[in-house]
């Protein structure tokens, strides 16, 4: 694993520290949990804008798109 330093504001080591006791979790689980849910969330928001990038791509009806074609 690499190591790198994370800085959080004293309001969030405070939030931090009232959730561990009152939900009796570990710190690092609580931070476990929510890095796990935000991952989750922005991997469907790239997901559902995938799906709107693959969507304007083909923006063209049935009719424009094959108008002008001669198949034959």
């Amino acid at each position: 694993m690499n190591d790198f330093s994370i800085e959080l504001r004293s309001e969030t080591v405070e939030n931090l520290q009232a959730f561990s006791e009152l939900l009796n979790k570990d710190i690092n689980t609580i931070l476990e949990e929510a890095l796990q849910r935000y991952f989750e969330e922005e991997q469907q928001k790239l997901i559902e804008k995938g799906i709107e990038e693959d969507a304007s791509m083909t923006n063209l009806d049935y009719d424009e798109f094959w108008d002008g074609l001669d198949i034959g």
